[in-house]
C-alpha cells in the first residue's frame, strides 16, 4: 500500500442510530492466521457469532504476540463471558490447535483475568465486578498446547453478557462476513495526547460509526455522541453529511509498527477534523 491512500466518503444523517445502544460494533486482531492466503477463514468478526463452524486463531504459535480488541455502540456493563476455547470445529481441530487457558480482559484503567478450562464447548466466565466501557481488549496470557507446539492457538468465540442478555451471537452470521475495505478501517480511531486519547472514532462492521468525546475533566467539558453510517470500498470512503462528500487522507504512520493515520479534510464538523490514529 502506498504511503499516502486517497479514501472518499458517503456518511449518512447523524441523527441516525443504526444499531441499538450497546450493541456489539466491531472486533478487530493485531493479526490471525492465514490472513494473507486465506483471510476470512480466521478473521476476529468469527468470535462474535457463537458457532462451532468459525474461530480465530493467532497468527503464531505464541497469542502473547496478539491482542484482540471488542467495541461497542455506547457503553455496556458487562457482567459475564461465556468462551469457547478452541477451534472447535470437530474433534480433530480441537486437537490440532492450541486453547487458550488464562486471558486478561481490559478497559480502560479495569483490568481483569480469567481462566478457563480445556473442554469443548462455552463456558460461562463471570466478572467480578461488573466492567463498564464501551471498547474493551482481550489477551491470551497461556494455552493449552496442541499436538504440534508450533500450532496456532485459537478462540472459538467470545460472547459477551450484559444485564444477562447476549450482546452478540448467532443472529449475527449474515452480517460478519468478511470485506477486505471495510476490515482495513473497521475499528477504534483515537485523537488527543498519545497514551490517553480523549476523541474516539468507532467504524463498525455493520457501517455505522459513532464518534465520541470524553473529556478527563466533566465539570469544566460536556461529553459529546455522534452517531451515523459509513461506506467503504477498496479505494475510497465517503462520509456524505448535509448532501456535502469529503475526501480523507489514509496513511501508514512510519512511528508504529502496524500503525495507521487517518486525516480528515474539508467540511466536516469540529469533531471530526484533524488527525485520528489506530493505536491509542
Amino acid at each position: 500500500m502506498s504511503t499516502f491512500r486517497l479514501i472518499a466518503f458517503t456518511l449518512a444523517a447523524l441523527v441516525a442510530a443504526p444499531v441499538s445502544a450497546g450493541g456489539i460494533g466491531y472486533a478487530q486482531a493485531t493479526g490471525y492466521f492465514k490472513k494473507e492466503s486465506r483471510p476470512t477463514l480466521y478473521q476476529p468478526l468469527n468470535l462474535l457469532d457463537a458457532r462451532d463452524a468459525t474461530a480465530w486463531c493467532s497468527a503464531t504459535s505464541d497469542p502473547l504476540n496478539e491482542a484482540l480488541s471488542f467495541g461497542f455502540n455506547g457503553p455496556v456493563r458487562l457482567e459475564e463471558l461465556k468462551i469457547n476455547s478452541g477451534n472447535n470445529f470437530d474433534a480433530n481441530t480441537w486437537n490440532e490447535y492450541g486453547r487458550a487457558r488464562k486471558l486478561v480482559i481490559r478497559s480502560g484503567k479495569q483490568s481483569q483475568t480469567l481462566t478457563v478450562e480445556d473442554v469443548r464447548g462455552a463456558q460461562s466466565v463471570p466478572l467480578n465486578p461488573p466492567m463498564l466501557g464501551s471498547r474493551f481488549t482481550v489477551e491470551i496470557l497461556d494455552q493449552y498446547p496442541a499436538e504440534d507446539p508450533d500450532a496456532s492457538v485459537c478462540l472459538t468465540d467470545i460472547v459477551f453478557i450484559s444485564e444477562g442478555k447476549p450482546l452478540n451471537g448467532p443472529w449475527l452470521t449474515t452480517k460478519l462476513k468478511y470485506d477486505k475495505a471495510t476490515a482495513l478501517v473497521m475499528g477504534s480511531w483515537y485523537s488527543g495526547f498519545e497514551g490517553t486519547p480523549d476523541r474516539f472514532l468507532s467504524l463498525n462492521f455493520d457501517g455505522s460509526f459513532r464518534y465520541s468525546y470524553e473529556p478527563f475533566d466533566t465539570t469544566r467539558n460536556k461529553e459529546k455522541v455522534v452517531q451515523g453510517t459509513y461506506d467503504a470500498s477498496s479505494s475510497r470512503i465517503v462520509f456524505e453529511i448535509g448532501g456535502k462528500k469529503t475526501a480523507v487522507k489514509f496513511s501508514k504512520d512510519p512511528a508504529k509498527k502496524g500503525g495507521f493515520n487517518l486525516n480528515f479534510d474539508g467540511e466536516l464538523p469540529e469533531d471530526l477534523k484533524g488527525s485520528w490514529r489506530s493505536q491509542p
